[in-house]
């Protein structure tokens, strides 16, 4: 997103609707630009989920999250914790947690939000931005998509 659009973001005072392209942007930056602009009361969709990435290579970042999915409750799995292996929900969850999830207006702020996989039929025509720095720096093969992320781990398209 260049400085100008940044800043009519920062200057408008009510309630925005901003629709963000996740395709090669790094999961981390954009999640932490995602909240900032929910608290400060915008609606905020994100498209094309799948095409978020995560920096690493891709058998560490698996592995990493393999062992994320291993955490599970000591009296029964069944009572979660649930970990999410959509695409769409792996980003909602990034995003929640730079939330003040336990507070009235974090909770506000995430019934705010959106993650879509691709981009829905009613979003097509509208103005899509991207954060400059938040947008991959090396070449692709260095990042692992969180659509390859989630395949890898039971997600069924």
């Amino acid at each position: 997103m260049a400085k100008q659009e940044q800043a009519q973001v920062k200057e408008s005072k009510g309630p925005q609707d901003v629709i963000v392209d996740g395709t090669n942007q790094v999961a981390g930056r954009l999640c932490s630009h995602v909240a900032k602009m929910l608290i400060n009361g915008s609606r905020v969709s994100i498209v094309n989920s799948e095409n978020i990435m995560f920096s690493g290579k891709k058998e560490m970042v698996i592995e990493e999250y393999r062992k994320f999915l291993e955490i599970a409750s000591i009296n029964n799995p069944k009572f979660g914790p649930f970990h999410p292996r959509r695409p769409d929900t792996m980003i909602t969850k990034m995003v929640r947690g730079m939330l003040p999830k336990n507070k009235p207006s974090g909770e506000a702020a995430l019934k705010r939000l959106r993650a879509y996989l691709g981009v829905p039929s009613e979003l097509r025509s509208k103005k899509v931005i991207q954060f400059d720095d938040a947008k991959i720096r090396k070449p692709a093969p260095y990042y692992t998509t969180l659509g390859d992320l989630g395949r890898t781990v039971g997600w069924h398209e």
